[in-house]
């Protein structure tokens, strides 16, 4: 090989022949608000892959990553790469028994964790036969080891050599439609994707100040508050609590990002709290959306409370970032865009033909960051990667003018008097009532056993379900007479993944 192609080296370490190693990359919001420099990531990740090496970790075994959005969490995850390991993070949020069924599939050997998840985490760890070194960041019980303990004393060690194509981290799906699917990415997925939607969409400068609120363990986190600041030198501000509306305004307002990066049900949140309070002063220059599509209202209501665009886009873990996606000064709210510079997507019927301007198919993409496989799903990864594409499993339809517009998931759409329904659709309608904060449709079976809509809406703060009227005239006035909900459950709130995603399945099984 003639030259180290692990992605590190571009990431992390070039920044200290460049110049920048006295420059913040990584400053946490909440606890002792530390920071970590490009110099101190550069020596610190060389040190925990020296660590990682001295403890017996081979190439390509994994390194789970149960940790909060912290300075360690680049340290580990770069350093990781930087030892050949494979990192893996993991949603943060889970329940012991999806930990404990995940560590096993993934077969790590190591496991970092936070010392605030480790209640939650340590039941997970019984009866696993692969792991063998836990590492807690903090005081580590009996059975595991201090980061500090770990580290200390170790040889910073150069990056393994690697190629493009070489697999560099997995991250799981956010079991959005069931369990979590270990997803494999190579090295070069992580710059292709900054080259592409940071670098031609967004416009990511080295002046910029990225808050992320979708974590880093998120494929659309990762890049937002991980790899996009790292590709120009810019720094990340971490929050590694809770995002909740008040705590991510504070953080607008005190610590000035010029990038936040949100997801719509955060963003609805947010613009429910700013319409009931006082605004906040802030430096954003622009805003992204992704995990789902941005409902129309939630994007203008955002705008006019804060003056900066939100640029909504599509990704997936299988691509690891956005593909699909409006353009700065050219956002239309209610629409997905179009595809991002070095993407090709198409909309394809049931039987794999391309579907005319206006009638809805699934829609197909293809790119550079597309992932090498699943882990272990043979049939699963046969039916989403078919040779250069990549189905998405999320239907949409494409406007005359190119743009597309989001219909819902493939199970999730359904059909009422023999017309396809978008669940989509008719909730982004429902929001658009003053009452309603968020909404979720699925289907129903009548009294004949035929399909009709069903809503789950939650209230705004101060709201009745009196103050909701004729949700049915309220929608037929609007979208069209057969796609009304015919039953209206008022909840406390959607059963959502992680990173945001109405989990549909579950109201299906409630309905």
């Amino acid at each position: 090989m003639s030259e180290n192609q692990n992605a590190a080296l571009w990431f992390v370490d070039r920044h200290v022949d460049e110049g920048r190693s006295d420059k913040v990359a990584f400053r946490e919001a909440d606890g002792q608000c530390r920071t970590l420099t490009y110099g101190q990531l550069a020596a610190d990740s060389a040190r925990f892959a020296g660590a990682l090496t001295r403890h017996g970790v081979r190439r390509e075994e994994r390194v789970a990553m149960i940790v909060l959005d912290q300075i360690e969490f680049p340290v580990v995850f770069w350093g990781a790469i930087k030892a050949g390991a494979i990192p893996v993070p993991m949603n943060t949020l889970l329940s012991a028994p999806v930990y404990a069924a995940t560590l096993k599939d993934s077969r790590a050997s190591t496991l970092i964790v936070s010392a605030a998840l480790w209640e939650t985490v340590a039941p997970a760890l019984q009866d696993n036969p692969f792991l063998r070194t836990v590492i807690v960041i903090g005081d580590a019980p009996d059975g595991a080891v201090s980061y500090d303990d770990f580290v200390a004393g170790a040889e910073p060690m150069a990056a393994v050599e690697a190629q493009d194509d070489e697999t560099a981290f997995w991250l799981y799906s956010s079991g959005s439609t069931g369990l979590p699917k270990g997803v494999c990415h190579v090295h070069s997925s992580l710059k292709a994707t900054a080259d592409t939607f940071s670098a031609g969409v967004l416009g990511l400068r080295e002046d910029d100040v990225v808050f992320s609120v979708a974590k880093l363990f998120f494929a659309y986190g990762l890049g937002n508050g991980l790899t996009f600041p790292l590709a120009v030198g810019a720094s990340t501000i971490l929050l590694g609590g809770r995002p909740l509306p008040d705590t991510a305004l504070e953080i607008i307002e005190t610590h000035s990002p010029t990038i936040f990066c949100g997801v719509p049900t955060f963003f609805a949140a947010l613009n429910a709290r700013l319409d009931a309070g006082p605004g906040v002063t802030s430096h954003l220059r622009l805003c992204t959306s992704a995990g789902e599509a941005l409902p129309r209202e939630v994007g203008e209501t955002w705008e006019s409370h804060m003056g900066a665009e939100i640029v909504d886009g599509v990704g997936s873990t299988e691509m690891l970032h956005i593909f699909l996606s409006n353009r700065p000064g050219e956002i239309v709210y209610g629409t997905s865009g179009t595809a991002v510079p070095g993407y090709d997507v198409r909309l394809v019927d049931d039987s794999g033909d391309e579907v005319p301007d206006g009638e809805v198919g699934e829609l197909l993409v293809r790119g550079p960051s597309a992932a090498a496989t699943y882990w272990n799903r043979r049939q699963k990864t046969r039916d989403t990667f078919e040779g250069h594409w990549t189905r998405t499993g999320d239907k949409y339809e494409r406007t005359p003018e190119g743009r597309y517009i989001y219909c819902g998931r493939t199970d999730d759409m359904f059909k009422v008097s023999g017309i396809w329904v978008s669940p989509f659709e008719i909730e982004q309608t429902l929001i658009e009532h003053p009452a309603i904060l968020e909404a979720a449709i699925v289907a129903h079976a009548d009294e004949q056993g035929l399909d009709k809509p069903k809503a789950f809406v939650v209230l705004k703060d101060g709201q009745s379900a009196e103050d909701i009227g004729d949700l049915k005239e309220f929608v037929k006035d609007r979208i069209g007479k057969w796609k009304y909900p015919r039953w209206v459950d008022v909840v406390d709130d959607l059963p959502k993944t992680a990173t945001g995603k109405i989990q549909r399945f579950k109201l299906r099984g409630s309905a």
